[in-house]
């Protein structure tokens, strides 16, 4: 996947990412060696920005020139109202993980469901129709993994969350395109026993916070399929605890790497090197992705 975006290999290239938090975020060392395997100078840099700081933020972008930004936690559906236009992806999700920046034309874009997706059926799971999927979580990133994961044809989805009406509107957003439905996280306990495949999209277990599970691994069953969005550490309590268990695990290196690698292509017009990318990110956690 690659866009007309013109050759940027002979000019400077600024990027970025927008979160609160973000000092913790990898993604600045995984573009700054792809945009190195590319040959293309220039610099991916992190951005703190507090929710109140949003739209000042986005100005900036086309005033300093960034050619685009990735956005991440906790302003993926915030984001939407300040751009220019929203790409298809963005609009089936409903948020936005990456901005491209065309002469001060702002266009959203959501890589994550598309990314996460390619590394799911990659690693862990190649057939997903039919399969019945609990999601925990009814953030931004769940969104993005939803609207991918209907596209797969899964029998069921069940949206998990601290606050259940949020689960049940996440839900009814997707209701045209397959059997989704939203529960309180006080009923997992009752659902989960028909669960092919569990998937976290919280941000319960990471660094620094590793001893934090979004679910009581003590729920899970032999066989499932466990699959957690967080990448730092690389295997969090949760996914050690299930495949002690017997259950497949599935990290979240692979998604961050791949929804990277999408956006990179966007603004970039070249293909992106997922290998470097994803080698740069397991020496940068002094771990190994298996």
């Amino acid at each position: 996947m690659t866009s007309a975006n013109g050759d940027y290999r002979n000019k400077d290239i600024l990027l970025g990412v927008m979160g609160d938090p973000i000092a913790h975020s990898k993604s600045p060392l995984m573009h700054g060696a792809a945009l190195q395997a590319l040959g293309i100078p220039g610099a991916y840099v992190p951005l703190h920005i507090a929710p109140g700081q949003l739209g000042e933020a986005i100005r900036a972008v086309r005033t300093l020139g960034f050619r685009g930004v990735n956005v991440t936690i906790p302003h993926k559906v915030a984001v939407m109202e300040y751009l220019d236009r929203l790409d298809g992806s963005a609009l089936a999700v409903g948020a936005v993980n990456t901005v491209v920046n065309d002469n001060g034309v702002l266009t959203g874009y959501n890589t994550d469901g598309i990314g996460y997706v390619r590394s799911l059926k990659a690693e862990a799971a190649p057939e997903l129709a039919g399969t019945r999927i609990l999601v925990v979580g009814a953030g931004g990133a769940a969104r993005g993994i939803i609207a991918a994961l209907l596209l797969e044809n899964p029998s069921a989805v069940v949206v998990a969350n601290r606050t259940r009406e949020k689960a049940e509107q996440l839900a009814a957003a997707f209701e045209a395109k397959g059997a989704v439905s939203g529960i309180g996280m006080n009923e997992i306990a009752d659902r989960i026993a028909d669960v092919d495949i569990v998937i976290n999209t919280t941000s319960v277990g990471m660094y620094p916070r590793i001893d934090e599970t979004p679910v009581d691994p003590g729920l899970l069953r032999e066989g499932m399929t466990v699959s957690d969005l967080i990448y730092n550490p690389l295997h969090t309590r949760l996914l050690t605890e299930s495949r002690q268990r017997g259950c497949r695990i599935h990290g979240g290196l692979g998604m961050f790497v791949y929804q990277g690698a999408y956006a990179l292509e966007y603004w970039t017009g070249q293909s992106a090197p997922v290998d470097i990318m994803r080698q740069t990110i397991i020496d940068a956690l002094g771990g190994s992705a298996g």
